[in-house]
């Protein structure tokens, strides 16, 4: 049976050549256009000749969608739609053509380079110098298609799939929470206008000024005591009614809390905590009438007991939570390691520290790390509750506060870098624990 020749050193070399001779031509090709294109801009974007009629293309976007908004309904919405399908259309073809070379991919390239610069034009047409921003713009695009050609000897178009189905992601993460992020870490050193530059006068109004201070305290407060004693009640809760009688029922009671909204929460425990001179309809303050006391303003006792009376609302709401996730983690552990230790002689409450505990330690993790966070923005039950007088604010409520309130961007901006600071180190712990995961995976 005859075999194929083997390629001689100067059949390799040709055919390297020839790939590099197409490469070198296609990047001649991309620069011709982008090129061509931005010279098609600059003359139909150019100041007028004093006396001479100014070229234009007399069309954009804005004009465009300008057009569309002053139609009715009936017909705004089959010409979106078209344009919605022919985006996702011209997505398909990109992503079906772009890993095959050949005349289609080829032409498919040099639309691109067209199309992207007349987009941006029409885009940017309105503004001055807008000639500048679609020549950096068709820079970049070819840059981008020179790139995704390069690589794709990766794979089939892995670079241009890649950008087409990560760009929306990455332009929303952007938009809505990197440039945030940023724009708030600035605005926290700038005054309350946003237009003076006080250096660290926010942070410290935040730690000095009693809406901060307490804000600040009433938050640390609600990070350490709520994820403990909602985490404790629901483990302890989840060890006791296991493969009880009636265990459906019984967790079913614990958890309806968590079906309801905190502001619905703190709407039924403000009547809980009602404090009025005469007959109660406080139940707390009816109890103490009872037995002959007299009623007492939950919501406004300083110092902190109104702050224990709103977090008691938040663990009410949050232990159904801990105790679902821990009595499912308690069932995951292996009946054969209680058996082990029943039979070494360990009773049930070392059988529980010693087998239990340590059985469903990533899961008592999870469950303390998310009921942290959820305390360290809680905002509802404070606003429901006691609208942040008497210094029982915190951090989340507070920097909406001064931003709507007191129209302090400064000092909110302040506050949720702190807030954040609060969170970044629980953030750190847990991808800690998740490298570790993997490495033991």
């Amino acid at each position: 049976m005859a075999t194929a020749p083997a390629p001689t050193a100067m059949t390799s070399a040709r055919t390297g050549r020839t790939r590099l001779s197409r490469r070198t031509t296609g990047i001649l090709i991309l620069i011709a256009a982008v090129l061509i294109v931005a010279l098609f801009l600059f003359m139909v974007t150019r100041e007028p000749v004093e006396g001479a009629r100014p070229t234009t293309l007399g069309f954009s976007l804005n004009s465009f969608f300008i057009w569309i908004g002053g139609l009715g309904p009936l017909v705004q919405i089959p010409i979106v739609v078209v344009l919605f399908a022919a985006v996702v259309g011209v997505i398909l073809l990109l992503i079906e053509y772009a890993p095959r070379p050949g005349v289609g991919y080829f032409w498919l390239r040099v639309a691109a380079c067209f199309v992207i610069p007349v987009l941006a034009f029409m885009i940017l047409r309105p503004y001055q110098n807008a000639v500048v921003y679609v020549v950096a713009i068709a820079l970049l695009a070819g840059a981008l298609l020179f790139f995704a050609d390069y690589r794709s000897r990766e794979g089939a178009g892995y670079v241009f799939q890649l950008v087409i189905f990560m760009a929306p992601a990455a332009i929303l993460l952007l938009t809505g929470l990197v440039y945030p992020a940023i724009s708030t870490v600035v605005q926290s050193f700038f005054d309350k206008t946003g237009e003076k530059f006080v250096w660290f006068d926010n942070y410290i109004w935040t730690f000095t000024n009693p809406y901060g201070f307490w804000s600040v305290i009433n938050t640390v407060i609600w990070a350490l005591f709520a994820p403990i004693i909602a985490t404790g009640i629901g483990l302890v809760y989840a060890a006791f009614v296991d493969r009880a009688r009636g265990e459906k029922f019984l967790k079913l009671w614990v958890f309806m809390p968590v079906a309801i909204s905190f502001v619905g929460a703190g709407i039924i425990w403000k009547f809980v905590y009602d404090y009025r001179q005469g007959q109660q309809i406080g139940l707390l303050n009816a109890i103490i009438t009872w037995f002959g006391g007299q009623p007492v303003g939950w919501l406004d006792a300083q110092p902190l007991i109104n702050t224990f009376c709103l977090l008691a609302v938040f663990i009410w709401s949050q232990t159904g939570f801990a105790m679902v996730i821990l009595s499912a983690s308690i069932k995951a552990v292996p009946t054969e390691q209680h058996e082990a230790a029943q039979l070494d002689g360990a009773n049930a409450r070392q059988r529980f520290f010693n087998v239990t505990i340590p059985g469903i330690r990533g899961s008592l993790i999870v469950v303390l790390t998310t009921i942290t966070i959820a305390a360290l923005k809680v905002y509802d039950i404070v606003a429901v509750m006691t609208g942040g007088r008497s210094n029982s604010s915190v951090l989340g409520f507070e920097m909406v506060n001064q931003q709507q309130r007191f129209q302090s961007y400064g000092h909110s901006s302040a506050l949720a870098v702190v807030l954040f600071l609060f969170v970044l180190p629980l953030i750190i712990y847990n991808v800690h624990q998740m490298r570790k995961q993997k490495e033991v995976r």
